[in-house]
């Protein structure tokens, strides 16, 4: 491990007043934080796999528990909590500075990719090689959020009673489609409930950590240097809300009130502040409104949509882009339709991911400094006992739209069941899950690796008869 990646700062004394420096120099958390944006792929949970294997455990800048329970403050905001961890992570390392670079990296190569893969869309109709090129990728994301579902689970699962939360909430989403926010306020009262009669519940999970390995960072007990304050929480809010809606204000007064693009603006705007439950939960409303109310796009190009936004890297909520881009083209109004596609792919995008920002600088300072009280601990510990179940269930639904190209819901009272249809197994899929599998877990490949390989796999796959 390079001097770079650490420095002796790994004491629970207070850190420096406000003017802190840099717990990492400042280009080598940019290098990293460009990395792990070029390796997220597969949702949330391949997504906060990635900053797990590389934070936590390879360069050993946080803790597992601080690494956690900045997780579990991000599960309980709207948004994409994922990029919401970065910021957080990237906020204790760096500062504000730190906070923007992390959550800007990680949605830049995705915003990126998608929004060529939209132009290709728009022009040619087909994506079909892009898409073989990235049906590749589906195996080694299966790999990655298995890998994502093991070592979280060794790490949160302690207890007995932390399983059978897990395993409830798995059972909750996956058998009886309850509501995302349901089971994380749930969760949150069964762990506070507990943490009333059991204090191993709050107690430090580092406390049996490998001695050999270097201390982290950061470590889980040590003492952040922010203060919460009335007068930084202003400021934070005033800049934070300027760069949210005056962009918003400039589209509606220069384009008109009634143009798409100022509908852009307010509507995923309003959807920013409502998306509880990750992306799959507010893709359906999304669905719903662009497709029936607002006649953007037909149900089969959604569809598209998703398949490409998910074989992208960055959050899975980057399907708007795609959405606002097709429905700008179509209506540009006064402007030539290929500068209103971008001008409202990029207003979507912005508004979107925008409040994430706000979201964390906010309440993060607070947030840590309730680490230490126990009640709250214990709440947010029944939630990291969750988030296994709620990977878990993110796993089966990726598992099940890669192996088959057909699946469907059973219905017996109050349980609903994702089914294969098994005449529907892709032999390409199966193998390269396989392959991938192999790569991971027997070889160690790094995932970079895995990733290239399969998506060449992958398209090679296209061209045979099978």
């Amino acid at each position: 491990m390079s001097t770079d990646d650490r420095t002796s700062s790994t004491s629970s004394t207070p850190g420096p007043p406000a003017a802190a420096t840099d717990l990492v120099p400042f280009a080598t958390a940019l290098r990293a934080w460009f990395l792990i944006s070029l390796q997220t792929f597969g949702g949330p949970a391949g997504q906060i796999a990635v900053m797990q294997r590389t934070l936590v455990e390879e360069k050993r800048w946080i803790g597992q528990q601080r690494f956690n329970h900045a997780l579990n403050y991000c599960m309980l905001l709207p948004g994409p909590e994922a990029q919401q961890l970065a910021i957080y992570v990237g906020w204790l390392l760096n500062g504000v500075r730190g906070a923007i670079a992390a959550g800007t990296l990680f949605v830049l190569p995705g915003m990126a990719a998608l929004l060529g893969l939209s132009a290709v869309y728009v022009a040619f109709g087909d994506t079909t090689a892009v898409a073989a090129l990235f049906a590749g990728l589906a195996p080694a994301v299966l790999a990655i959020v298995a890998q994502a579902l093991i070592r979280v689970a060794k790490r949160s699962l302690t207890h007995p009673a932390l399983v059978a939360i897990a395993v409830a909430a798995f059972a909750a989403l996956a058998l009886f489609a309850v509501p995302f926010p349901v089971v994380v306020a749930a969760a949150a009262l069964t762990g506070w409930a507990l943490g009333r009669w059991t204090p191993w519940l709050t107690a430090p999970a580092g406390t049996h950590a490998d001695q050999s390995r270097p201390p982290p960072l950061i470590a889980d007990d040590a003492l952040h240097h922010a203060r919460p304050g009335g007068r930084a929480a202003g400021r934070i809010l005033a800049v934070g809300l300027a760069a949210w809606w005056l962009p918003v204000a400039a589209v509606a007064l220069l384009t008109g009130p009634s143009s798409v693009f100022t509908t852009q603006g307010l509507f995923f705007s309003g959807t920013a502040l409502v998306t509880f439950g990750g992306a799959y939960a507010v893709l359906a409303f999304v669905a719903q409104r662009a497709v029936e109310t607002y006649a953007w796009l037909t149900p089969g190009e959604m569809v598209r949509g998703l398949a490409l936004a998910e074989s992208t890297p960055g959050p899975l909520i980057m399907v708007v882009q795609f959405v606002a881009f097709l429905a700008a083209y179509r209506a540009p109004g006064a402007l030539d339709p290929w500068a209103a596609a971008l001008l409202g792919a990029v207003l979507t995008t912005w508004v979107t991911f925008v409040p994430s920002f706000l979201f964390i600088l906010l309440g993060a300072p607070y947030v840590e400094r309730l680490r230490h009280n126990t009640a709250i601990s214990a709440a947010l510990t029944g939630i990291a006992a969750a988030v296994v179940g709620v990977i878990a269930n993110l796993a089966l639904y990726f598992a099940l739209n890669t192996l088959f190209t057909a699946t469907g819901t059973h219905t017996w009272g109050p349980l609903h069941v994702a089914v294969p249809d098994v005449s529907t197994l892709s032999p390409v899929a199966a193998a390269l899950t396989l392959i991938a599998a192999v790569l991971t877990f027997a070889l160690k490949w790094p995932i970079l690796r895995v990733l290239a390989i399969c998506a060449g796999l992958g398209l090679a796959g296209a061209l045979l008869p099978l």
